[in-house]
């Protein structure tokens, strides 16, 4: 085990969701197991291919959403005001939603690292990071926070991440053809037909064990490895025998110094696409070995749906759900076996468990994969 990762503690966390604000809400709707998925109101989809989306009521404002879950996240974890000002700032976004439709004299104003600085100055943080490698983006910043902490380089870092549902995103991803036709996102299932966008936003504050300890502050887990990896294989597609995927769960679980018959749940990515979800599978079984047919497996985005940059913060939580709570989340969406993803995948009201570890997972255009483990014992 590599020296340090087990002193990378989760002292604080806020999300919202398409199921509403606060990690209640978001427990509420994956206990559930009901997705989110509605019609779009929030703009017009008249024309479009899939007028679907698991969305907020209303029209959230994006910096004003990240702004209060920041400091949510920094309340929970107890940081004072000269705590936060020495605090890091990482940011994964698309980028800042004013910039498409700014003069161009004004557009370096709101690209993504100004975006983290207006931020980091809103909430009192440091300096700061902006991270916009699409679905691993929020992972990415995670891992990378998690590397600095393990080496002594900070105490802490406030990793946050967001995506809101909006129209330009909604029309390349329907015009690549990359929605669901049907209304549902089935991961792993004989079937699917694609993914579905979805809100989601957060927080996380990552501490060294001894400055949580020297604050008294309670851990929420700990986030003992992480991984990550690219596949070299193509732009959009990935590896089909998902060897990026596997290199980065192994990384992770390397980290922590254990096996894999020692995790007791995996949120994959399980994006509900045909190739990716295949590649995978195939990924798990060459990491896991003969646990790969035994642990089990959810991708939540059949209820939350794709988050884009903000799905490494937002699964991160709800793996912290599944882990403390003892339910995992259920895979919602599922049709018939696909015998090329040979996965224990829960489909129903699973009986309560204790996971010691835990294990999301999130890969994007370019072959960029992450692995994010957590431990339940602090």
């Amino acid at each position: 085990m590599s020296r340090g990762t087990a002193d990378v503690l989760i002292t604080g966390v806020a999300v919202l969701s398409a199921f509403g604000r606060g990690m209640g809400a978001l427990a509420a709707g994956l206990d559930a197991g009901r997705p989110a998925f509605a019609p779009v109101r929030r703009f017009d989809v008249t024309g479009r291919r899939v007028g679907v989306a698991a969305t907020m009521d209303g029209d959230p404002d994006l910096p004003a959403e990240l702004a209060a879950l920041t400091a949510e996240a920094c309340d929970e974890a107890k940081l004072s005001t000269a705590e936060r000002a020495g605090a890091p700032l990482f940011l994964a976004v698309h980028g800042d939603p004013r910039l498409a439709r700014s003069a161009p004299a004004q557009r370096p104003g709101h690209g993504g690292t100004a975006f983290a600085a207006a931020l980091s100055g809103a909430t009192g943080l440091g300096p700061s990071r902006a991270y916009t490698s699409a679905c691993v983006a929020a992972s990415t910043a995670i891992a990378d926070a998690a590397g600095l902490i393990a080496r002594g380089e900070a105490d802490r870092i406030v990793v946050a991440g967001g995506y809101l549902v909006e129209a330009d995103q909604y029309a390349l991803f329907d015009a690549g053809r990359a929605l669901s036709t049907d209304g549902a996102v089935r991961p792993f299932s004989a079937g699917r037909r694609g993914l579905l966008l979805g809100d989601g936003a957060g927080a996380v504050v990552l501490e060294s064990a001894e400055a949580a300890r020297e604050r008294a502050v309670p851990p929420l887990a700990r986030l003992a490895g992480w991984g990550r990896a690219g596949d070299a294989y193509h732009p959009c597609q990935p590896d089909p025998q998902g060897r990026g995927l596997a290199r980065a769960i192994g990384a992770a679980l390397g980290r922590a110094g254990i096996g894999p018959e020692q995790l007791g749940y995996i949120n994959a990515h399980g994006s509900g696409t045909e190739q990716s979800d295949v590649a995978e599978a195939a990924a798990l079984h060459a990491a896991l070995g003969p646990h790969a047919a035994t642990v089990p497996v959810s991708s939540t985005k059949s209820l939350h749906g794709q988050a884009l940059e903000a799905s490494g913060v937002l699964e991160l939580a709800v793996t912290l759900h599944a882990l403390r709570g003892g339910r995992p989340p259920v895979n919602a969406g599922f049709a018939a076996p696909d015998e090329r993803c040979p996965l224990n995948l829960v489909l129903g009201a699973a009986p309560p468990v204790s996971p010691g570890y835990a294990l999301s997972l999130n890969a994007a255009f370019g072959g960029a994969n992450t692995a994010l483990l957590l431990g339940a014992e602090a």
